[in-house]
């Protein structure tokens, strides 16, 4: 358990896997000449957001034993992350994707998985102690597509929840992994009304309520008795916060994106990190939009830079972010709507 004046703990649980990205932009994944490795998994993306920001995080979750499940588990340690909880299987590789953003706008993916090492967690193999020390339990839905690793996550959230953790579910849609459309709704909605917050992205929105009209009342269609705050990423609009007693917008940042890549792990992680030791902040709408803003900003500034986690910024690359922008917004001559294009579904 956290000592007094240590910052409350989050355990991130689910994949991390490496994401192969196309040496050319724009193009197909077979147009593509050549690819470069990259450490990813939104789950890992989202903890080691956290500790940039000078918060504590710890990743559970299984890898390969082979040569990048240790590059990885050595990445989380490198960044601060605690990997108490993660486990090596040595009969199954660590997952693999290879993703690309083409010419027409679509994302393309392709994964190999068959199994791999993150599909195999068993409920046996959970560091039940490291569970039981977080404040805040983060997790996604890919977790939920085969056994034994879906009961390892229904445990683990079973655990944490007893132990008085707060729990966040950030869906992290990927359809190509998931037997059919209707599956994945339904799977991802078996464990919706356990979060008290939820983070999802426009096409999550419309893909999980099959309404193609995103406002209030869609969003408030996914409302449960539990949660204590729905988040809707909207791209270039910004994002929406829905609690029982307030909901609003929060405006984005102008940026020269780069790569849409782990800036909605970088907007979540954020907001945990800031989140995890006052839980009024979900109560007072006021230090929610502050929150949300400062949340943004790490999104904005994960979009300038290739790779998710190398792009994650630290507390102080963020706040300077923010005052930078406040000056501009303050200046007659160089206002301008604020705006930050990231990720609809990352």
């Amino acid at each position: 358990m956290a000592t007094t004046g240590e910052k409350g703990l989050i355990v991130s649980f689910g994949e991390m896997l490496i994401d192969f990205v196309p040496t050319e932009s724009g193009v197909s994944l077979a147009e593509a000449p050549g690819f470069l490795k990259a450490p990813g998994g939104a789950p890992a993306n989202v903890a080691i957001a956290i500790t940039r920001l000078g918060g504590r995080a710890a990743f559970v979750g299984k890898l390969g034993d082979d040569e990048f499940g240790h590059m990885l588990a050595g990445i989380l340690r490198e960044n601060g992350v605690d990997d108490k909880g993660v486990n090596f299987d040595k009969g199954a590789r660590t997952a693999l994707a290879f993703v690309t953003l083409r010419s027409d706008g679509e994302r393309e993916f392709m994964f190999y998985r068959n199994p791999s090492a993150d599909m195999l967690l068993r409920p046996d193999e959970l560091d039940l102690e490291l569970i039981r020390s977080a404040k805040v339990f983060h997790y996604g839905s890919i977790s939920l597509i085969t056994e034994p690793c879906r009961s390892a996550h229904l445990k683990a959230m079973e655990v944490a929840k007893e132990a008085g953790a707060l729990l966040s579910y950030d869906p992290n849609l990927r359809e190509p992994l998931w037997s059919s459309p209707e599956e994945a709704r339904t799977q991802i909605m078996s464990i919706w009304d356990k979060a008290e917050i939820i983070k999802v992205s426009d096409v999550e929105l419309e893909f999980l309520t099959q309404n193609k009209t995103i406002d209030d009342d869609s969003a408030m269609s996914l409302w449960h008795p539990n949660l204590k705050l729905l988040l809707v990423t909207l791209g270039e609009d910004g994002c929406r916060y829905y609690t029982k007693k307030f909901h609003g917008a929060v405006e984005t940042f102008n940026v020269n994106a780069v790569d849409t890549t782990g800036a909605g792990d970088s907007f979540i992680g954020a907001f945990l990190s800031k989140i995890v030791d006052d839980r009024s902040i979900l109560e007072d709408e006021k230090k929610l939009r502050k929150v949300l803003r400062f949340a943004n900003a790490c999104g904005a500034i994960t979009t300038t830079k290739k790779g998710a986690i190398p792009a994650l910024p630290s507390d102080s690359e963020a706040l300077s972010f923010l005052k930078d922008n406040l000056k501009r917004s303050n200046n007659p001559f160089k206002a301008k709507k604020l705006r930050f294009l990231y990720c609809s579904n990352c």
